[in-house]
């Protein structure tokens, strides 16, 4: 599937193939319990809830059961792509004004915890086009509840700067310290309370997480603590199926997770690239680089003013997909200096995260994101259930008038963004990453990577990473970026330069520091053959047959 401007970039690792199946995660052992279903029988919806329930156990710090997340599923059969909203609302009692009165919301603890929503989402997925049981879904992630798993170096050192938290918690203590003491690398992780909560839900379905003795058991914890979670949250949450988002790139489909996921965001930076030449401009390029860059803070200038929970804010999400409108936001790139002054345009109105990928040999592809928000989310472990909960209201707003303000049963804007390219009406690449809003900057380097100059999934992954950062609710001038530049100093010297030439506030990260935890499958069109591409910044494989 090489381009003809295919560029040389080696990679460390080789790019995975096979032709009946491949997952690419953020653990191994995760990817392995995906590919166990498949082979057993079992499509890429199946092999994503296996994943996905795995991940959960095996890459705590990052999802699970007591979070939210995003599946984008094409479905060979229908041959169709479809978006599953798996997000949380905020609870009944999570007003503005409870939050003021006790100073803010707090990073961790009870009063960080929304409802969750992720677990639901992965039933919907499983009710609309899984295949197999539910208890063989689920049996790679309850044995390494049950049976262990040995702690990575990478997890090992994640741990250690929650020891003292997890200490003072019995629930915690007893499954993520050594009796108070940190754990280290090769010790084995046992999570047995979590292995019987995911046996219910295989056994009892949607009714096990909404109104059964897991909803009774969160709820009863969240009341114990001071927490916000009522029987009506639960039992009133349901997860979403309905259409993506998507635009054309350059004869590609590029499809997302409507709002009130962050995906537009991508989908308008490419809508912007798309008014420029790319590859005249080349691959990591000062010059591409800097496109890129200007085009994401246009992009990220609309969502501060437009995106929220399109139920309670009319999100102009049309206006903001149109091509006229890239266009008109395109002319205000300036190709040799890099912006300060960034308002949002007017479009006519008509996490920490984990992400995995998944394609079988049918044609069935899926791309998911789930997390608990920050690393290990709240910190806390609701009780008997061994369900490491979130802290998802730390992305609430409190500024009265900003569209992303807190409502109790309204859902707070997300940064994740599952991503599928189609050609010709069936998918040909299938990405994303954890990393908050930087994952919409590192999805927007995957596609170019690959579509533009030919790279396989595995060196798209691997290339040198950039990404941007700016607080615009910091800055003391509206529409100001506080603009940072972040490159891994894998970059050239010449293209840093090159940049700071342009007027961008360059920072160096380590060779391999840049944010997020890549995941890629590449699919031939001609031969079906899949090409799987995981992130060596993290612990994650590609694996396939």
């Amino acid at each position: 599937m090489s381009s003809p401007h295919a560029i040389a970039h080696p990679a460390f690792r080789p790019s995975i193939m096979g032709r009946n199946g491949v997952v690419t995660s953020g653990h191994h052992l995760a990817s392995q319990a995906g590919i166990q279903v498949m082979m057993a029988g079992g499509n890429a919806i199946d092999a994503a809830i296996a994943t996905a329930a795995a991940l959960g156990v095996v890459e705590p710090q990052s999802s699970g059961a007591g979070g939210d997340g995003f599946i984008l599923i094409y479905s060979a059969k229908t041959g169709t792509v479809s978006a599953i909203n798996a997000t949380g609302a905020a609870p009944t009692g999570a007003t503005r004004e409870f939050y003021l009165q006790r100073g803010g919301i707090p990073m961790k603890g009870i009063l960080s915890v929304s409802i969750p929503g992720l677990v639901d989402g992965w039933l919907v997925a499983h009710e609309h086009f899984g295949t197999r049981p539910l208890e063989d879904i689920f049996a790679p992630a309850i044995a390494f509840c049950e049976e262990g798993f040995p702690l990575s170096h990478k997890l090992a050192n994640s741990l250690r700067g929650e020891t003292k938290r997890f200490a003072s918690d019995p629930y915690t203590r007893a499954v993520f310290t050594n009796d108070g003491q940190p754990l280290s690398a090769g010790d084995i992780v046992y999570q047995k309370d979590l292995g019987k909560t995911l046996r219910k839900i295989a056994a009892e379905g949607r009714d096990a997480y909404r109104t059964g003795e897991i909803a009774r058991e969160l709820v009863a914890f969240s009341q114990s603590r001071g927490g916000l979670l009522t029987a009506a949250d639960l039992k009133n949450h349901r997860a979403r199926i309905g259409d993506p988002i998507a635009v054309t790139y350059k004869g590609y489909t590029v499809y997302e997770a409507p709002p009130n996921s962050s995906g537009h965001i991508l989908l308008q930076e490419l809508n912007i690239v798309e008014n420029f030449d790319l590859q005249a401009l080349g691959c990591n390029t000062a010059e591409s680089i800097h496109l890129m860059v200007e085009a994401k803070k246009l992009a990220f200038a609309d969502r501060e003013k437009y995106m929220a929970d399109p139920d309670w804010v009319d999100v102009p999400i049309d206006g903001l997909l149109s091509k006229d409108y890239a266009k008109e936001r395109a002319s205000c790139i300036d190709l040799e200096r890099a912006a300060i002054h960034v308002p949002p345009g007017i479009p006519e109105s008509v996490e920490d995260t984990t992400c995995f990928c998944v394609a079988d040999g049918e044609g069935n592809a899926v791309c998911q994101l789930q997390s608990i928000q920050s690393g290990w989310g709240s910190s806390l472990i609701a009780g008997d259930t061994g369900i490491l909960l979130n802290n998802r209201m730390t992305y609430w707003h409190l500024e009265k008038d900003h569209p992303n303000c807190l409502m109790p049963g309204k859902r707070v804007r997300h940064t994740m963004n599952p991503v599928i390219v189609a050609k010709d009406g069936k998918p040909v690449l299938i990405c994303g990453t954890p990393g908050a809003d930087t994952q919409v900057q590192t999805n927007l380097q995957l596609v170019t990577h690959i579509l533009e100059f030919g790279m396989t999934p595995q060196e798209a992954v691997e290339a040198p990473r950039w990404r941007s950062l700016q607080n615009p609710m910091e800055s003391t001038v509206p529409h100001t970026c506080e603009d940072v530049l972040q490159l891994e100093s894998r970059f050239p010297t010449i293209q840093c330069e090159a940049l700071a030439r342009k007027g961008h506030d360059l920072r160096s990260l380590s060779e391999w520091g840049g944010p997020g935890n890549a995941q890629a499958i590449q699919i031939n069109p001609e031969t079906g053959a899949l090409m799987g591409g995981s992130d060596p910044r993290r612990d994650g494989y590609a694996i396939a047959f």
